[in-house]
């Protein structure tokens, strides 16, 4: 998750070491934590492997930084890795995939929208049968945290039914749009005289010989 999550903000642009730390840390900040010791050895192997690569940026007198940026190996590498493990929906790995889902098309989301749904589905069912179970003889924490855990799914689940409903309308619009555009009239027409075909007034100016 951490090579794929490089390689989406290295598509954005070239970047050293800190400003990909922070760059990281402001996009997943609110639940994933990057260090330097887990950065560095990331982009060591995907540098060994040929999907980034260093250029030396000046930075002040005497001194410069290596500057990384993302290959054309990169650019495949990190569609493969942003589409690969559909079934893997363990939450933060989830939520670094769909943090670059704008470089995914439609269909593609809708699929692995709909496979987080159906994860969600089983764990809200596991925890519904495991509370029925529990509710009698259990101690009030327990049931406090799986009752948070029950509706903190059930709003997952909401929330991901809204997405899905959007990208299906965008999906429906667009063969609309291009449909209306293609039989739109021609408001430009050519304007051409007949060689053989002049005008009166044409003709009037013509000498008489």
């Amino acid at each position: 998750m951490l090579e794929l999550a490089i390689l989406g903000q290295l598509k954005e642009r070239s970047m050293h070491g800190y400003q990909l730390s922070k760059q990281l840390s402001d996009t997943l900040g609110g639940f994933w934590r990057v260090s330097y010791g887990s950065l560095y050895p990331s982009l060591r192997r995907l540098e060994k492997e040929g999907a980034v690569e260093r250029e030396n940026a000046s930075e002040g007198v005497g001194r410069r930084k290596n500057v990384y940026r993302i290959t054309t190996h990169g650019e495949e590498l990190f569609q493969e890795l942003l589409q690969e493990g559909t079934q893997d929906n363990e939450d933060n790995k989830f939520r670094v995939r769909m943090a670059f889902f704008k470089y995914l098309g439609p269909e593609m989301r809708i699929k692995l929208l709909e496979r987080r749904r159906a994860y969600l589905q089983e764990r809200l069912s596991t925890l519904e049968a495991t509370l029925a179970k529990r509710k009698e003889g259990g101690d009030a924490y327990t049931l406090s945290m799986m009752t948070h855990g029950q509706d903190s799914t059930q709003s997952d689940i909401a929330w991901i039914d809204d997405l899905i409903a959007s990208e299906r309308r965008t999906l429906a619009a667009t063969p609309a749009k291009r449909s209306r555009k293609s039989t739109r009239p021609s408001t430009t027409r050519a304007k051409t005289t007949p060689a053989s075909h002049k005008s009166p007034a044409a003709a009037r100016k013509e000498p008489t010989i």
